[in-house]
This record gives C-alpha cells, structure tokens and sequence, in this order.
C-alpha cells in the first residue's frame, strides 16, 4: 500500500494535462470559427453595399451626358455610400461596349431612325475586411437609347 501512495497523483496529473489540451484545442477551434463567421458577414455587407452603389450611380446618371459620352473607362462617383475603418472602399467605373450605337430592341417602333442604343458596363469593386484583403467585384450592363444624328 505505501507503494501505490503517488500513483493518483501521477493519473491526475495525466488526466489534467489531456483535459488542458483539449480545451486550448477547443478554444484555438472557436475562435477559427468566429472570424470565418466574421468574414462571410463583411462579404455579405460588401455585397449589399456594392448593389446599392450600382443602383446609386444607374439612379444618378440616368439620362445624363456624363454616362452616354463616356470616351473610355471612366471612374464615377456617388454620395451616400457608408465611410468609416470598417466600412468596404468602393470603386465605381463605366466603359462603354463599343463605338457603334446599336439598334434598340424596342416594344414599338420609331418613326424615324434616329434613335439608337449605347450599351454601358458598370464595374463596382468592393475591397473588404481585415487590411482590405477581401475583393468583391459586381458587373452589370446597361443599354441606354440616345438619338443619333443620322
């Protein structure tokens, strides 16, 4: 029996070492998955934040020269979009799809020819989360009709 005095001491020790790498393997696991959930949280708002920046610029430059007389790709600009350390930085550029205007398809035709269609690609680019290391880019397409001069 005097042999067998330090042997719970040295099972517990044992117990108390494996229940101590399993909580800290646990807790290494946990926070993994809060900045996964964190991420797929900034990209959600990046999204969210780039749609409405495209609706912006569509709202803003709807009928205006600015949009149908684009010579290149060109960088725009909107109020209202959130600012802020956290917030995503927002880029906005347009480039026209060719030099040619192009027949509209239209529900009623024209009486004359001289309408025609500039077809327009609105490139929103969000850079989101930690050191903006995250990229979201969204691509739409706009056809506006405009009257040619023919």
């Amino acid at each position: 029996m005097k042999k067998q005095k330090g042997v719970v001491l040295f099972f517990a020790m044992i117990v108390l070492l494996l229940m101590t790498i399993i909580g800290v393997s646990l807790a290494m696991n946990s926070t993994r998955s809060l900045r996964m959930a964190g991420s797929g949280v900034e990209r959600m708002e990046a999204l969210s934040i780039s749609r409405g920046a495209q609706d912006l610029v569509i709202k803003t430059y709807s009928g205006k020269k600015e949009l149908t007389d684009l010579a290149g790709e060109t960088k725009l600009t909107v109020s209202g979009l959130p600012t802020g350390k956290s917030a995503p930085e927002v880029i906005i550029t347009a480039k026209p799809l060719g030099t040619v205007d192009i027949g509209c398809g239209r529900q009623r035709n024209a009486t004359s020819n001289n309408i025609g269609c500039r077809r327009i690609e609105i490139n929103t680019e969000s850079k989101y989360g930690r050191e903006k290391l995250g990229r979201l880019v969204i691509v739409s397409g706009i056809r506006q009709e405009v009257i040619t001069g023919s």
